[in-house]
């Protein structure tokens, strides 16, 4: 079990594939309790099965829904009595040059990049200050410090999720609540898949192919900002493959 991590309880929104998924395996080794929550239910279920987890430790969740949001934390609260860690790692890139109009996929990054990151934060907030102790961990990108054509609409939503978890480490400063942005680069996931212009979609699998790193990184980070010290409050962490160059 590892030191910091073991009996922490942890909510992780978008549990269901990639990041979260790596994240919930490396947890559950660590000894942490969780709560998972995505869309894709079965998958959350089978996931639950292999990790042995409570069967009630899993629900359906939409983060576009802040209702879905708040019942995915209350029932983390319900079935261990707290909440100690809540990690906001939803999301889509449906990458496309911003001549194309692709006004459907610009407000779903939005509703779920950005606006999913809040209701976690509201979700968990009411829970943590009460505690007077937590750790929220938004989900960025290097997107988020990094713009290039294409990427304009997602790399602003992981700019803003970097803005908004700076505001809320300075607001949640009296209530001994941590915050971590955890912003990687190309990292494997299905992030790709989400992306709707077909020559676009064929140009980043193949750089993710080239050049993607496992998912196991992205949860050795979190686990690693996890583990540290009540005292030590982890801010950033930006990580790329060692031959990324952007």
């Amino acid at each position: 079990m590892a030191q910091g991590i073991e009996n922490k309880v942890v909510v992780i929104a978008g549990a269901s594939s990639g990041l979260g998924e790596a994240l919930a395996r490396r947890l559950a080794k660590d000894g942490a309790k969780l709560m998972l929550g995505a869309r894709r239910l079965d998958r959350l279920e089978t996931l639950a099965g292999e990790l042995s987890l409570d069967k009630e430790a899993v629900l359906r969740t939409d983060v576009t829904r802040p209702e879905q949001v708040q019942a995915l934390v209350d029932k983390a609260v319900a079935l261990y009595g707290r909440v100690d860690v809540m990690v906001n790692n939803a999301g889509l890139m449906p990458h496309s040059l911003l001549e194309r109009r692709k006004i459907d996929d610009w407000n779903q990054m939005i509703d779920v990049n950005l606006k999913g990151v809040l209701y976690g934060i509201a979700a968990a907030l009411p829970y943590m200050k009460e505690q007077k102790g937590g750790h929220i961990i938004n989900t960025s990108s290097v997107a988020g410090h990094k713009v290039r054509p294409g990427s304009a609409v997602y790399a602003a939503t992981k700019t803003a999720v970097r803005v908004i978890s700076e505001g809320l480490r300075q607001e949640v400063k009296p209530y001994n609540i941590r915050t971590t942005i955890i912003s990687p680069g190309a990292v494997t996931s299905e992030l790709a898949d989400s992306i709707t212009e077909a020559d676009v979609a064929a140009n980043i699998k193949q750089f993710y192919a080239e050049t993607a790193i496992s998912a196991d990184s992205f949860a050795a980070v979190v686990a690693f900002a996890i583990s540290q010290p009540e005292e030590v409050d982890i801010n950033e962490i930006l990580f790329r493959p060692t031959k990324q160059d952007l």
